[in-house]
């Protein structure tokens, strides 16, 4: 049996985007079981809402974060435009889970991070969502019924696996019970698997 690797993401994490691609890589090179799994940051929690300088330093840190992302992806020729507001992942993340179901959820993720970042889909509108799961090739017709029943409680499921594992952001590598926070750990991830 291969080992696995659990690498967690928010489908609305710049740095979870620039991890994705080099992460495929560690199937090819080390022979490893590559998982994707959701994670819900919890962007507007890490902020107190009601302390103005708290709120102020957030947005000087969210800010940071986007021009720190962009120095990377530009080194990849990657477009990283900052959302408009700070969007609910649960919609298209409950999507991710249902095309997982059909062998499709690599297919989604690859779409949604740069349609996302181009400011080209709005996950929290249905329609966008339902054609993002058209395009990467997922006969949507049971989504509705799996996003009203059994998908909370899967999403909630890895939510809760994440929480156990010891995950607080994204993207998280999990190889043999240890963390690896950051795309930029990728290294230390190989020398972990080359070990």
């Amino acid at each position: 049996m291969r080992k696995q690797v659990d690498l967690w993401l928010d489908l609305r994490s710049p740095f979870s985007y620039l991890a994705k691609d080099p992460a495929y890589d560690l199937e090819r090179d080390f022979e490893v079981e590559l998982r994707l799994r959701p994670f819900a940051l919890n962007i507007a929690g890490a902020v107190n809402l009601s302390d103005p300088e708290a709120i102020a330093r957030g947005m000087r840190k969210i800010k940071y974060f986007y021009v720190d992302a962009r120095r990377f992806a530009n080194q990849r020729g990657i477009t990283l435009l900052g959302p408009k507001k700070i969007f609910d992942q649960t919609l298209v993340h409950l999507a991710w889970l249902y095309a997982d179901k059909s062998g499709h959820g690599r297919a989604l993720i690859d779409l949604a991070y740069p349609r996302f970042f181009k400011r080209e889909i709005d996950y929290e509108d249905r329609a966008a969502v339902m054609g993002l799961l058209t395009d990467a090739g997922v006969d949507t017709a049971g989504f509705d019924a799996f996003a009203a029943t059994e998908g909370p409680a899967e999403l909630k499921r890895h939510q809760q696996e994440a929480e156990e594992q010891g995950v607080f952001a994204v993207p998280t590598f999990v190889v043999d019970g240890e963390l690896f926070w950051g795309q930029d750990r990728i290294d230390f991830v190989r020398a972990k698997l080359a070990a």
